[in-house]
C-alpha cells in the first residue's frame, strides 16, 4: 500500500503536500463560510468556486503546453510560491477587517490561474519522481495524503473560524507552502527519473488534441469526469447550504460534512493504492453509485443519515478519480503526458465555472435537496449512457499489459462487435 514511500524524493514531496493540503483545505472552508456570511448567498459561494476553477477552463490546453517545455521540479517551485503568497495576502485582508467578498472573487482567479500550471505539473510529474512501476501506487497514496489533509484542515478551521475568526486560517495556508518549496529544494535530481521536454514551436497545442483523439481508452474517462467535476463535485454549495438552512447548523457542521467526505475518499484511496491494476468497469461503477449516492443523501430526512450517507459518497468518488487519473497517465506517452494531463484536468474542474453558479442558482431558488439530487441524477446519468456507448455501441473492452517494459491500458475490440468488424475493413 504505501511502497512509493521507499523513494526519497517521493517521501519528501509527500511530506511538504500533507502540510500544504492541510492549509489548502482550511482556506477552502474557511473562504466558503467567509463569503456565504458576506452575502449570505449559496449562489455567491458557486461563483467563488467557478471564479478559481475559471482559468482551467480558459487556458488549461496552455497550461500543459508549458508543462511540457520546461522541467517539472523547477516549474513547481514557482507556483507552490505563488500560491503561498495569495495565502498571506488574502490572510492580511481578513485580519486587518478590510476584506470583501471582491477581494476573496479576486484571489480565488489569481489562485486559479496559478493553478493551470502547477495542476498537471504535480499529475505529471509523479511519473519522474517514482517510475513508471510506481505510478498507481503513488497517484493513489497522493490522494490518501490530500484526503488526510481533508480531514484535518476542515476541523482545525472549524475551530478557528469559531473562536479567534478566518484570518488566522488564512495566514496557515499561506505558511503552509514553506513545507513542499522545502521539499522540492531538497530533492535529489539525479535520482529523479529522466523527464521529456518538448522544444518551444508551433502546433503543439493541436498536436496534443489530436493525440487524444481516435483514442478511446483517454477520451472515455476525461468526458466521465468532465461531468463528475462539472455536476456531481460542487460540495462547497450544497454542504453550506445543508448546514445552514436544512440542519440549521453553524461552520461547525459545514466542517463536520467536510471531514466526513474526506474520510470516506480517504477510505477510497488508501483501497485504490492497494489495487495492481485499473479496470474501466471500475470506474463507470464509482461513477454511477458517485452519483446515485448524492441522489439518496440529497433526501435524507435526519442530520445523523446525511452524516452516515457522507462517507461512501467520498469513497465512490475518490474511487472514480483516481481511476480515470490511473488510466489516462497510464495511457499517455512520456512526451505528451503534460498536455494530456491539462485537458484532463481542464475537463475534470473547468466545468466547475459552469457547474457551480448554475447548481448554486438551483440550490438558492428550489432548496438545497434538489440542488444536491440534481448535481448526483447528472452524475448518474452520465455514467449509464457512458458504459452504454462502450460496451454496446463502440465494443469494445479494456486491456493492460507491459509495452517495452512500461505498462500500458488501451480499450480493444469485443469479439464480434462493430469495433472489430471496422478493425478488420480496415486491415
Amino acid at each position: 500500500m504505501f511502497s512509493s514511500l521507499k523513494i526519497r524524493n517521493y517521501r519528501l514531496f509527500a511530506t511538504g503536500a500533507v502540510v500544504s493540503n492541510i492549509g489548502t483545505w482550511m482556506s477552502r472552508v474557511t473562504q466558503d463560510w467567509l463569503v456565504l456570511s458576506l452575502t449570505h448567498s449559496s449562489a455567491a459561494v458557486g461563483i467563488t468556486t467557478a471564479l478559481q476553477f475559471l482559468p482551467m477552463l480558459l487556458f488549461g490546453l496552455y497550461g500543459g503546453v508549458i508543462v511540457d517545455r520546461y522541467p517539472k521540479r523547477r516549474l513547481l517551485l514557482v507556483t507552490q510560491g505563488s500560491m503561498g503568497f495569495f495565502g498571506v495576502v488574502l490572510a492580511a485582508l481578513t485580519l486587518s477587517g478590510h476584506v470583501q467578498v471582491w477581494h476573496v472573487y479576486l484571489i480565488a482567479f489569481f489562485v486559479g490561474v496559478v493553478t493551470v500550471v502547477d495542476n498537471p505539473t504535480r499529475q505529471s510529474f509523479v511519473s519522474e519522481m517514482v517510475g513508471p512501476k510506481q505510478v498507481r501506487n503513488a497517484v493513489s497514496l497522493n490522494s490518501a495524503n490530500f484526503q488526510t489533509a481533508r480531514l484535518v484542515g476542515p476541523a482545525v478551521a472549524g475551530v478557528l473560524i469559531t473562536s479567534i475568526g478566518s484570518g488566522y486560517a488564512f495566514l496557515f495556508n499561506g505558511l503552509s507552502f514553506i513545507a513542499p518549496l522545502v521539499g522540492l529544494t531538497l530533492m535529489r535530481p539525479g535520482e529523479l527519473q529522466k523527464g521529456h521536454t518538448v522544444k518551444r514551436g508551433k502546433g503543439q497545442l493541436r498536436e496534443g488534441l489530436r493525440y487524444v483523439k481516435g483514442r478511446p481508452e483517454l477520451i472515455a474517462p476525461i468526458v466521465l469526469v468532465g461531468f463528475v467535476g462539472t455536476f456531481g463535485f460542487n460540495f462547497p454549495i450544497w454542504l453550506t447550504a445543508f448546514a445552514n438552512t436544512v440542519f440549521h447548523g453553524g461552520a461547525g457542521m459545514y466542517s463536520l460534512f467536510n471531514i466526513l467526505i474526506a474520510a470516506g475518499s480517504l477510505i477510497g484511496a488508501l483501497l485504490a493504492a492497494r489495487r495492481r491494476s485499473t479496470r474501466l468497469r471500475l470506474l463507470i461503477f464509482a461513477a454511477a453509485s458517485f452519483g446515485l449516492l448524492e441522489v439518496l443523501v440529497s433526501f435524507s430526512p435526519f442530520v445523523w443519515l446525511f452524516c452516515l450517507v457522507l462517507v461512501p459518497v467520498g469513497m465512490m468518488g475518490m474511487t472514480n478519480n483516481i481511476s480515470a487519473n490511473t488510466t489516462v497517465q497510464m495511457a499517455a506517452e512520456p512526451a505528451m503526458r503534460g498536455r494530456v494531463m491539462s485537458l484532463y484536468m481542464m475537463v475534470f474542474v473547468g466545468g466547475t465555472p459552469i457547474g457551480g453558479p448554475l447548481l448554486g442558482w438551483v440550490t438558492d431558488t428550489f432548496g438545497a435537496r434538489v440542488g444536491f439530487a440534481s448535481g448526483g441524477a447528472v452524475t448518474l446519468i452520465a455514467a449509464l449512457a457512458i458504459g452504454f456507448v462502450l460496451v454496446r455501441v463502440i465494443g469494445v473492452r479494456p486491456k493492460m499489459g507491459l509495452r517495452n517494459g512500461m505498462p500500458y491500458v488501451e480499450l480493444v475490440p469485443r469479439p464480434g462487435s462493430r469495433a472489430e468488424g471496422e478493425l478488420a475493413s480496415a486491415a
